[in-house]
Parts: structure tokens; sequence; C-alpha cells
């Protein structure tokens, strides 16, 4: 396929082929991106087939400001949180939740030695506020480089740097806690 351009034309023509390139095309960016902020295999999966219904009905709204993937991950983001938001409310309300519901961390940006170490990471991102969570998995996680996550989040280099800033201070706070609070547990 060719350009952007190209393929979202063909996409708001109703050709299939065009919309499947672009759903091979960004599939492990979509999800990668969900499971990011979920930390759920199947929440994710979720995740990302109401983003790419999004894309394919919104396609036609693309006005090119910013890439093609630029607009896929804000899409992404903001199903993602707002995925997140619908469940939080959905606990509230559920008090005898019959489900244990224990996150997966299979996310292939982080490598770490231990699914301990792994789990307290995510519990500690998990905490953060929104912005900040966006800049810290956009930047840190997925490995973008900052002037994307800058485009992706539709902030300045200074307003992304001051939220990452902000973020690993949280982080550091929160492992050092999660680390004091582990190492008395163990005695």
């Amino acid at each position: 396929m060719g350009n952007s351009d190209e393929l979202i034309k063909l996409i708001v023509n109703g050709n299939t082929n065009a919309f499947e390139h672009l759903y091979t095309t960004y599939k492990v960016q979509v999800y990668n991106t969900a499971l990011g902020y979920v930390q759920n295999v199947e929440e994710a999966e979720e995740v990302a087939q109401d983003v790419f219904l999004k894309v394919h009905k919104s396609i036609a709204t693309f006005k090119g400001d910013a890439s093609l993937s630029t607009w896929i991950y804000r899409i992404t983001i903001n199903t993602a949180l707002n995925y997140i938001k619908k469940k939080k409310r959905r606990q509230i309300f559920s008090v005898f939740s019959a489900e244990d519901d224990v996150p997966h961390f299979d996310h292939p940006g982080i490598i770490l030695e231990n699914k301990e170490k792994a789990d307290w990471l995510y519990k500690a991102i998990d905490t953060l506020p929104d912005r900040q969570k966006t800049a810290f998995i956009l930047c840190h996680v997925e490995g973008l480089p900052q002037q994307e996550a800058t485009n992706i989040m539709e902030i300045s280099l200074k307003a992304l740097e001051s939220l990452l800033q902000r973020a690993k201070a949280q982080l550091r706070t929160k492992l050092e806690y999660f680390a004091i609070h582990q190492r008395k547990t163990k005695k």
C-alpha cells in the first residue's frame, strides 16, 4: 500500500483490503499501548477491538494534522483511559464481585528479572495521574521518542519532560515504599 492519504481514501471508499492493511500495520502498537494501561491481556484485546472500530467509523474525519500513527495512538490512549474509568465505576457498584481481577503483566516492553518487581512497577504506574501515566507509558514502556509522545499528547516538550519528571519521582517514592513494606513482611 502507498502512503497514508491513499490508504485512508481506499478505506473511506469501502476497500476492506485497505482496512485490513491498516489493522495489520497498527495492531501490535494498539495492543501494546492498551496493555500498558489495562494490564490484562483480555482487556487489552477488548480495548484494541474498540480502537479499530472507532478508527473505522471515524477515518473519514481524519484531517492529517498529525500522522496516522499519532492519531491512532490518541484514539488508543483515550479508549484505554475510558475503559479504565468505566471499569472503576463498575467495581464501585459491584461490591460482591465473584471475579478476582488479577492483572497479567505480559507487556513485551518491560523486561524484568522477576514477576514481583514487575507487579510492583505496574501497581505504581497504575496510581499515577492520567497525564503522567500516559507520558511514562509512551516514553518508557512503549519506548517512543519524546517528540512523538508530545505529538500524541498534544503538549510541549517542556510539559512532557515535567510530566515524566513528576511520574519518575512518584514512582521512585512508591517503589521504595513497596520495597520497605516487602522486607518487613518477609521477616
